[in-house]
């Protein structure tokens, strides 16, 4: 099975801690970010990634060579960041062949079974996409949903003024190839905001109270350090 890891982001929210150091890298209990991801994909029996790269490649580029956790990596170089929508699209070749694949944003920390997901996307027919997703205390900074007793999602909107619930979009995803066609051409286009809206009624969301962390601010980070360190 294959993924695509989206890695590119500039961490500018993050200040100093990413001045040097590009986000996914950055350590958690004495391991890059990425590297708890590439296990986490290992576990789900993922052998190959597309990963894009921009802020201090360099450093990413020499992390992948290693092959973590047995992966093969290729790398999408974007010397102008393609937004995620278009960094998908740029990996068309390289995923089009494959039954499903997993999408995922690499600056989470996840404790997650990519496996239940993988799972929960057979067991509803392998529609174009299912994404993740979790309870959240903050539903107007995030892509909230609303959900069929199925899971099939009825309703999705980035960061609502008014939302709905509290269900949130997590940046973890499985996907088939018929996903290419809601994917727009331009670029920089953005999977939240021009891929996810088009699905409504087709794609599911599978709801799982596993942890689930974005690291986008310093208050975030710390609370993931502070969880590993604990544990």
């Amino acid at each position: 099975m294959k993924a695509l890891v989206l890695a590119a982001g500039i961490g500018s929210r993050l200040g100093d801690l990413t001045r040097d150091t590009p986000k996914c890298l950055l350590p958690v209990a004495g391991r890059p970010l990425l590297d708890y991801w590439c296990e986490t994909l290992a576990q789900a029996a993922v052998t190959d990634v597309y990963i894009n790269t921009h802020h201090h490649a360099d450093q990413v580029r020499e992390f992948i060579g290693t092959r973590p956790h047995g992966l093969q990596f290729v790398e999408g170089y974007e010397k102008t960041l393609l937004g995620s929508a278009g960094t998908l699209r740029m990996a068309h070749n390289f995923l089009c062949e494959e039954q499903s694949f997993f999408i995922i944003y690499a600056d989470n920390y996840v404790e997650l079974n990519l496996g239940r997901l993988k799972d929960f996307h057979d067991a509803s027919g392998r529609p174009p996409l299912a994404l993740v997703a979790y309870p959240t205390d903050q539903p107007q900074r995030c892509g909230i949903l609303e959900l069929a007793p199925d899971g099939r999602v009825t309703s999705f909107e980035e960061k609502p003024a008014q939302p709905r619930t509290n269900f949130a979009n997590s940046g973890i995803h499985v996907a088939t190839p018929e996903l290419f066609r809601w994917v727009p051409e331009l670029a920089p286009s953005d999977i939240g905001f021009h891929v996810l809206p088009r699905l409504v009624g087709t794609m599911y969301g599978y709801v799982t109270n596993e942890y689930i962390q974005d690291i986008g601010t310093p208050d975030a980070y710390a609370a993931v350090r502070a969880r590993r360190e604990r544990n």
